[in-house]
């Protein structure tokens, strides 16, 4: 079951909302936002990682991951509650600690952890608003990170300090550190919804202006063809 805000969303945003929803994503001139990449990064080890990030409604979040090389998996999930609510329908209500969440694994041989907290906060969501991202209202939509140890927290906090110091944004980041908090996946169908979904008016309108900012700001890091839940056999 879709909540019915993201329905009335995907039929009635307007070309002007559309501008509103990805305006963190640009300058003034157009382009996409850039912010410096992060000072301090994790040791370089070979072994696979996996972080968990909360930004907003989680197919598009989801979506941007599934395009980064390196990625070996991104899973849309529930993070910060128990597991007897980790369902759809309960987080949705915004009272169980929940937040839509997706579990990205990532190779640090072929991309760090530095870098994935780079298109996070770059492309992935907008770090300075608070409980809501675009047209979606509540705790359950909040910008979150799920640190899965005290190394990756740390690098997390670090880099938060440093585009605060450096003013990237024009608001102060709202991102939250909260560790020691069980993943727990979502629904079948709400795996791969943007791949799935392309023309659907809410991904048209929220998300593939953000993956379109990570093709440009970082070509290098870009994968057209995204790694799927679905194609694992999940």
């Amino acid at each position: 079951m879709i909540a019915s805000n993201r329905i009335l969303a995907a039929g009635m945003l307007s070309a002007a909302l559309a501008l509103a929803a990805s305006a963190s994503l640009v300058r003034a001139d157009g382009r996409p936002r850039a912010i410096p990449a992060p000072a301090r990064d994790e040791p370089a080890h070979e072994a696979p990682e996996t972080i968990v990030f909360a930004g907003g409604c989680f197919w598009g979040v989801q979506g941007v991951f599934q395009h980064v090389n390196g990625v070996t998996r991104a899973i849309s999930g529930y993070a910060g509650g128990a597991a007897a609510t980790a369902h759809y329908n309960m987080t949705s209500r915004g009272d169980t600690g929940h937040a839509e969440s997706v579990a990205v694994t990532f190779d640090p041989a072929k991309i760090s952890l530095g870098r994935i907290l780079q298109i996070y906060f770059a492309v992935a969501h907008d770090p300075t608003e608070l409980n809501r991202q675009g047209p979606d209202e509540g705790s359950q939509y909040r910008s979150a990170i799920f640190p899965r140890d005290a190394e990756q927290a740390k690098v997390a906090r670090d880099y938060i300090a440093q585009l605060d110091h450096a003013h990237a944004f024009a608001a102060p980041i709202v991102t939250r550190i909260e560790p020691g908090k069980t993943f727990y996946p979502a629904e079948a169908h709400h795996q791969d919804f943007l791949a799935r979904n392309p023309d659907y008016p809410y991904i048209v309108t929220n998300d593939l202006p953000r993956i379109a900012a990570l093709r440009r700001l970082y070509p290098d890091e870009y994968r057209a063809d995204p790694v799927l839940v679905g194609a694992a056999g999940h």
